[in-house]
């Protein structure tokens, strides 16, 4: 048996109508998962339905905020009424925001507290919420993981993000909090982990880090100096990690924080 088949099995991708989740459910998909498609853009999310089914599963859109406690109820009642079950979350659902961005010419005594705050509710919040509406259906069906999605700015200080790497170095110590008390009370069939991502071109970040020609900013610039393979990530390359995650091949693995990022937390730039 395959142990890193996701066949017959039901995941839900939060952020699946991101860049990154449509990487995730495309991974899912061909693995064998039947995938619940959560974000608020309605359209691109049935997009993703038909991508995913081209693989020859089952997908389903779910409408939902992830900071909305009643539409992430909503959203896991759909699930379960149409798959009858829930194996997995991929908590996809994040990103930055200008109002959490300190810029270098701003008076770092003077800092946007309701920014750092949105900031904080869409990402740490925004991945406690499902755990909590989809998780409680895991734990009670006896099994399954959860895989959250931290970033090299919970690890190292990167100028300006100061809201995204509160957000994300809570969530590195939500996951191995949240691991060790699953255990205490699941023992080893419930687990969770993170991938923690290096720096990957998405809509956020993409005007931060290339020119329209394509050319790299100086920001760019540096965070390539930075990453031993001279390059960005594509989306499909953190896909094998969340396959291996979500499925039996790492049943032993719990509460580990994954980095998939060219070498950037590993280079001291001598």
């Amino acid at each position: 048996m395959n142990s890193f088949s996701l066949k017959n099995k039901v995941f839900v991708v939060t952020g699946g109508t991101g860049i990154l989740g449509r990487a995730f459910i495309h991974g899912i998909a061909a693995a064998g998962g039947n995938v619940g498609i959560l974000g608020r853009n309605e359209q691109i999310a049935e997009q993703r339905v038909v991508e995913a089914e081209a693989y020859g599963v089952k997908a389903l859109v779910l409408v939902a905020d992830v900071t909305k406690e009643n539409e992430l109820i909503a959203a896991r009642d759909l699930l379960l009424r149409t798959f009858h079950r829930i194996d997995g979350i991929v908590n996809a659902a994040g990103g930055n925001m200008p109002a959490g961005v300190i810029q270098p010419s701003d008076d770092i005594f003077s800092l946007n507290f309701e920014g750092l705050r949105q900031l904080i509710e869409l990402n740490l919040f925004g991945t406690m919420l499902p755990t909590q509406v989809f998780g409680k259906v895991i734990a009670r069906q006896g099994g399954g993981s959860i895989v959250n999605i931290s970033s090299m700015a919970s690890q190292r200080a990167i100028t300006k993000v100061l809201g995204y790497s509160l957000a994300k170095s809570a969530i590195d110590m939500y996951t191995k909090w949240f691991a060790l008390e699953l255990s205490n009370r699941y023992g080893d069939k419930l687990r969770v982990n993170a991938i923690a991502p290096g720096f990957f071109l998405t809509e956020q970040n993409r005007t931060l880090l290339t020119r329209e020609d394509g050319s790299y900013t100086e920001r760019g610039e540096l965070v390539l100096k930075q990453t031993p393979y001279k390059r960005f990530g594509d989306p499909e390359e953190l896909v094998g990690a969340l396959i291996w995650l979500l499925s039996d091949a790492s049943r032993f693995v719990n509460g580990e924080i994954i980095n998939i990022d060219g070498g950037f937390s590993i280079n001291s730039g001598v």
